[in-house]
């Protein structure tokens, strides 16, 4: 995808010069005499999620290709760098390069993924809501350096920080008013100045832990990229580009340089922003696209270190203006040379974590994946995989304190069970997050309303064996405001063991700290009382799979619609 951008300074002179004058003939000479444009090149990722190894199974390819790893990934880079001319690319991502990472990055809280990305030549990132997975002191530290206040330096050496400058518009600290990081940073290429402004979904608060983003509020996407345009432009910035993670999807039948049918939120903030903008490198659907949007180039570079967007600009000397602007994605193929110093930053940090990742914690019987069936046409049914994990957190609670149920969130589902033996490192980049299980009571009717809330948020919550209800695909969807007025569960189809609810009865239902905090927007959950904190999801997983051996997949039959049970 290509852009070609009127330059703005010089339009207004030549509509001028030609009603003055007329017609100016311009000689060869003259034209020779013109300041060249100068080229940038700006290599962008997103998504990364401390994935220092090549991810297995279908997280591991993309386009048809093996793809992805830290060792390949600087390869690329260094080699797309060597293609432009090395002095004027700039290498940028957007968002949530740390968080919900495999245990070799996650067991010190990322800071090899920070140091990996820092010597492949990363400049300027924009924080993603998994960079607030461990609060705004933490991503602090992770920018500036230190150790850990709980685990200190774990691998023995000092945290230096980042190599690379984090950029965050968009949230605030709520006591000042004031920007939590910087808002954008401006670079200086052959003497044209790029600003990047840098943002995170406004929807962050919804999707990350409230210890995650105490004190800090969070605006609108499209209001603050034009606010901080304004701001840079008032500098002598006219190439100006946005570091977004928020993003949208393309067709399931556009490739990974299309941009067919594409919808999601990306879409109307592009429209929304100042024509001053003229790039967006977007993120957090973890797809690949390559689009013109209001006259802007927004691309994507799917998730994993997959794929590299390969930006190409030319911009005017005079005005500072981008003239013209091109991406392709590239695949980050695994048949290049790995890069030696991030295979030495993996083996150093392997030796350290020792014999607890290969530690074998279950079997399985056949692959468990967290994919989800359809449900009246949408992708919104059970997860084999999510089903197992509500069962692991129902086991977890019911003699300690009661529980009758539990319900997992999607989202915290990070990657699918190989059939076979399963390691410690397996079951952590199922369930990265470390929340902790928290059992509370609910009455029959906020069960219900909780339910509801699944089709207001489009996010459905996996349910242990012990629950099973009907859904009406004809049903009514309740608001936001409102969850509760939707229809779509078949009133009284839902049970519990059997047996079915009663809207004035008390349960004892299982979730994560995470859902218990009305995370995903499931707001009707923080209505629970006599809440009590268990251990961390992670362990009550490890637990049922050693416990359960050998595991197999769930049967999708906890979620029915009136097709397969008719009204009586």
């Amino acid at each position: 995808m290509s852009i070609t951008r009127t330059r703005r300074a010089a339009v207004g002179l030549t509509v001028l010069a030609v009603a003055a004058f007329g017609a100016v003939a311009t000689s060869p000479e003259e034209a020779d005499a013109r300041p060249k444009p100068v080229d940038v090149t700006l290599l962008a990722l997103n998504d990364f999620h401390g994935n220092l190894e090549p991810p297995s199974g279908s997280s591991g390819t993309i386009a048809g290709q093996a793809a992805g790893g830290v060792e390949y990934l600087a390869t690329h880079l260094a080699e797309l760098r060597a293609a432009a001319k090395k002095k004027n690319t700039i290498t940028v991502a957007a968002g949530d390069l740390i968080g919900a990472s495999p245990l070799l990055s996650a067991a010190f809280h990322d800071e090899p993924t920070i140091e990996a990305l820092s010597m492949a030549g990363l400049d300027y990132a924009s924080v993603g809501n998994h960079e607030f997975d461990e609060g705004a002191a933490e991503l602090l530290r992770i920018q500036n350096g230190g150790c850990h206040p709980v685990d200190g330096c774990a691998d023995g050496t000092p945290y230096r920080g980042a190599g690379f400058t984090y950029l965050s518009a968009n949230a605030f600290k709520t006591a000042t008013g004031k920007p939590l990081m910087a808002p954008y940073a401006i670079h200086r290429v052959q003497g044209v100045k790029v600003g990047f402004i840098g943002m995170t979904l406004e929807g962050t608060p919804q999707i990350v832990s409230q210890q995650g983003v105490a004190g800090l509020s969070f605006a609108d996407e499209a209001d603050t990229a034009n606010r901080y345009a304004r701001e840079l432009r008032r500098k002598g910035v006219e190439a100006i580009v946005v570091l977004l993670h928020e993003g949208g999807t393309q067709a399931a039948t556009g490739g990974i340089n299309d941009c067919v049918g594409m919808t999601g939120p990306i879409v109307d903030i592009a429209n929304r922003m100042d024509p001053s903008i003229d790039v967006v490198v977007s993120g957090h659907t973890h797809q690949a696209y390559n689009c013109n949007i209001n006259d802007k180039l927004v691309t994507s570079a799917s998730s994993f270190g997959r794929l590299v967007t390969d930006i190409d600009l030319t911009i005017d000397r005079r005005s500072g203006d981008i003239l013209t602007a091109s991406a392709n994605n590239v695949v980050v193929t695994r048949d290049v040379a790995k890069d030696p110093k991030q295979t030495a930053l993996i083996n150093r940090y392997k030796t350290v974590l020792g014999p607890v990742a290969g530690r074998q914690v279950g079997v399985t019987t056949t692959a468990i994946t967290r994919s989800q069936e359809t449900l009246f046409g949408t992708s919104l049914g059970e997860s084999p995989l999510g089903n197992l994990i509500a069962d692991a957190q129902l086991a977890a609670t019911d003699d300690e304190e009661g529980a009758v149920a539990a319900f997992m969130n999607p989202g915290g589902v990070r990657a699918d069970l190989d059939a076979g033996p399963v390691t410690y490192e397996e079951a952590f980049t199922v369930q990265p997050f470390a929340n902790n299980l928290v059992t509370l009571d609910l009455t029959g009717a906020q069960l219900y309303c909780v339910l509801e809330q699944q089709f207001v948020t489009a996010r459905t919550l996996y349910p242990s064996a012990t629950v099973g209800y009907v859904v009406d695909p004809n049903g009514t969807t309740g608001t936001t405001a409102d969850p509760c007025a939707g229809t779509r569960v078949v009133r009284g189809s839902l049970t519990i063991g059997g047996t079915a609810v009663d809207t004035a009865a008390t349960y004892r239902v299982t979730v994560n700290n995470f859902l218990a905090g009305g995370g995903d927007g499931f707001s009707a959950l923080t209505g629970g009382t006599n809440q009590v904190t268990g251990q961390i999801d992670l362990d009550a997983f490890v637990d049922y799979l050693t416990a359960q051996s050998p595991v197999s997949a769930p049967t999708l039959d906890r979620i029915r619609t009136t097709a397969e049970v008719p009204a009586t």
